[in-house]
């Protein structure tokens, strides 16, 4: 693995498709266009647009990185769904950057409060090495959005977490909160024999 890795990042786990290319330690190309469905048909455009704008190739690639969340269910399936399968076929790692991550990176903090639904938060302690949690609004400091686009950070992060090492496992999504769909009120149909 080269020193100064090239990586595709990409994040759909909020209201938004964002993608960016780090190579030789820089970002060389990015975008970020804010959308709240639609993430699953505009990845692939975008990651191709991101790599030409670049003048790079799929080839060219020693990593994918993705955000794993928290978020949107659907979005972080996407992502996640689409780093792994990418990282089969071009046979690289696929890594995962949570949101406490970037925005730990960012700003610093040992302790990191990101928007959730329903005016709750998405809550980690960083100085006890505790798991998140899904907290009332009050309960924590004033929530960080992720402003801004998060795949460049995404990118970097993941770049340093291959420096160190190469047997990384696979991403997964982050859910911290369980799905709001429930099972069917319906009685299942009857089957004939």
């Amino acid at each position: 693995m080269p020193s100064e890795p090239t990586i595709l990042a990409f994040d759909t786990s909020a209201a938004h498709c964002a993608a960016a290319l780090l190579m030789g330690g820089r970002i060389l190309a990015e975008r970020l266009e804010e959308m709240g469905k639609g993430q699953a048909e505009r990845l692939f455009p975008m990651l191709e647009e991101v790599l030409a704008q670049a003048d790079a190739a799929w080839s060219d690639l020693d990593a994918v990185a993705v955000g794993t969340g928290p978020g949107n269910f659907t979005g972080i399936r996407i992502a996640v769904s689409a780093a792994r399968g990418l990282s089969l076929s071009l046979g690289i790692p696929a890594i995962g950057v949570d949101g406490f991550d970037v925005v730990r990176e960012v700003a610093g903090l040992s302790t990191v409060a990101l928007p959730a639904p329903r005016g709750q938060v998405y809550l980690k302690d960083f100085t006890h090495g505790g798991a998140p949690i899904l907290a009332e609004a009050e309960a924590a400091e004033r929530p960080l959005p992720l402003n801004g686009n998060p795949a460049g950070i995404i990118a970097r992060l993941a770049a340093r977490r291959l420096s160190v090492s190469t047997d990384i496992p696979r991403p997964a999504p982050l859910y911290i909160r369980p799905a709001d769909a429930a099972p069917a009120s319906d009685p299942p149909p009857v089957i004939l024999p």
